[in-house]
């Protein structure tokens, strides 16, 4: 069972930056993706950005040039850094470890809270 905890979220000013971790106390199967996804009050859950098993990265075009997703794999923690921040970043943010690329499905930890004010 793949347990994932996220942290690192909090409050910051627009134009700030944050950083959320997911360290996973178990060793995760390496040909899983993970992926950070967020999830806004009355909206639904997107995804943010993603690394694969190759190392390539895909990210939402919202945060394209903003957010730059990395993994150790020694360390087994896969990391969001968040600069420039606005307002409609704010949300619980996800990890989750998947096969695929989905709002379902996979392994997901309990989210962080992201507020950004303006």
């Amino acid at each position: 069972q793949v347990q994932l905890v996220e942290s690192g979220g909090g409050f910051v000013q627009s134009g700030g930056s944050l950083r959320v971790s997911c360290p996973f106390s178990v060793r995760i199967v390496i040909d899983n993706v993970m992926g950070w996804y967020r999830q806004a009050p009355g909206k639904e859950r997107e995804l943010v950005a993603a690394i694969f098993r190759s190392g390539s990265t895909s990210y939402a075009e919202s945060v394209k040039g903003r957010f730059t997703i990395s993994r150790d794999n020694a360390k087994n923690t896969v990391d969001l850094q968040m600069n420039s921040l606005n307002p409609e970043d704010s949300g619980v943010y996800y990890c989750a470890a998947q096969k695929v690329v989905s709002t379902v499905g996979g392994s997901w930890g309990k989210g962080t809270q992201v507020t950004v004010s303006s």
